[in-house]
């Protein structure tokens, strides 16, 4: 099962069932064990793996236990505590969890209400825990650009020396999104004083932030909005059709022969209006993951092809519109592309998320 597919599955349980959970028990069982097992890649029964009630013993801190330690190459690497659905994740709660993160070898520690997962190396200073986590990621709010470095703390890819590397940059860079995302959300005085102070030379007495705090959220939204419009425009805009033939991929599916590739009217290519604004709808869906100008359309006489940087060894998806009944061809990680019957243009979008995943492994 691929990675992405595991966490998937392990959101929608989360999504599913947060509502009835109760207890932190309930929590373990339900989503942090799955997490452990299905996306990490550990076995949660296997205890030279998984080890429930860790306990290291600190200083006068006798019995102490972190909720589970995973064990990889014999090594205690990722420490973690639990807390129940929906409870607020403070380090200030989760003492031990701060203080094994000394006394061990481990260099990740983890703080999860199996909802949000927060991860924390020791950035700031060797062999003693960070304050701030270099990872978040919240199920209900999967933030796509953190999926390769996720994947990263899985069994299988487990990789801390990259994991290290990156860890300041993902640590800020997450931190200033989250910090820009509640700025949108409600503008700190700071903030609105800050971007008023370019068009207003007064004083910031209270009547003027009062003024201008409406004004700046209002502006902030217009702004997104602008930048989510001109992006779509790009998009679906582009005129990087090209008709005619393609040269051989890998699994043959596309070889021409000679006399096939002396005219397009001999061919009998014809690109049509459907055709076109299937790629448009395929290219606003990909979008979200690359620049639309990487994405173009090939038509040839079976189908049209479309894709990643006008490469025929990249293709994204095909369009099998040339009989009644209409398809989608998807591809797997291996290249094999299954057609996937759909009634109206509309039928594409229901694959939106099989796009943007092939789209990512051919970046």
């Amino acid at each position: 099962m691929e990675f992405e597919e595991s966490l998937n599955q392990v959101a929608a349980k989360v999504r599913d069932l947060k509502e009835g959970i109760e207890t932190e028990e309930a929590t373990k069982n339900a989503f942090i064990m799955p997490f452990i097992g299905q996306v990490l890649g550990y076995d949660v029964f296997n205890p030279t793996e998984v080890v429930p009630e860790f306990t290291a013993d600190v200083g006068v801190k006798k019995g102490e236990k972190v909720d589970y330690a995973l064990v990889h190459d014999g090594q205690v690497q990722i420490l973690i505590e639990c807390k129940k659905i929906g409870v607020p994740l403070r380090l200030e709660n989760a003492s031990q969890l701060y203080r094994y993160f000394a006394v061990t070898n481990a260099r990740i520690g983890v703080l999860t209400n199996g909802q949000v997962w927060n991860f924390y190396m020791d950035i700031d200073e060797p062999n003693r825990m960070d304050s701030k986590p270099f990872l978040v990621l919240d199920l209900l709010d999967i933030d796509p650009t953190i999926i390769p470095a996720l994947q990263k703390l899985t069994k299988p890819a487990f990789d801390l020396d990259s994991i290290a590397s990156s860890a300041e940059e993902l640590k800020y860079v997450g931190a200033l999104k989250r910090a820009i995302g509640e700025e949108f959300k409600s503008p700190s005085d700071e903030f609105v004083k800050l971007l008023a102070s370019h068009v207003y030379d007064g004083s910031f007495y209270a009547s003027v932030m009062d003024k201008f705090r409406p004004l700046v959220g209002k502006a902030l939204k217009q702004f997104l909005s602008d930048q989510v419009n001109d992006r779509l425009k790009t998009a679906l805009g582009a005129d990087d059709i090209k008709v005619g033939t393609m040269e051989p991929d890998e699994s043959g599916e596309n070889e021409i022969t000679e006399d096939e590739t002396e005219n397009k009217e001999d061919d009998g290519i014809t690109t049509t209006e459907e055709e076109i604004a299937g790629y448009r709808i395929v290219k606003a869906i990909a979008c979200s993951d690359v620049d639309p100008e990487r994405v173009t359309m090939r038509d040839a006489k079976h189908y049209c092809a479309i894709f990643l940087d006008d490469n025929n060894r990249k293709p994204i998806v095909r369009l099998f519109f040339n009989t009644k009944q209409k398809y989608l061809g998807i591809f797997d990680e291996n290249k094999n592309c299954e057609r996937m019957p759909i009634d109206t243009l509309n039928g594409i979008y229901a694959y939106s998320e099989q796009i943007r995943e092939e789209v990512r492994r051919l970046l």
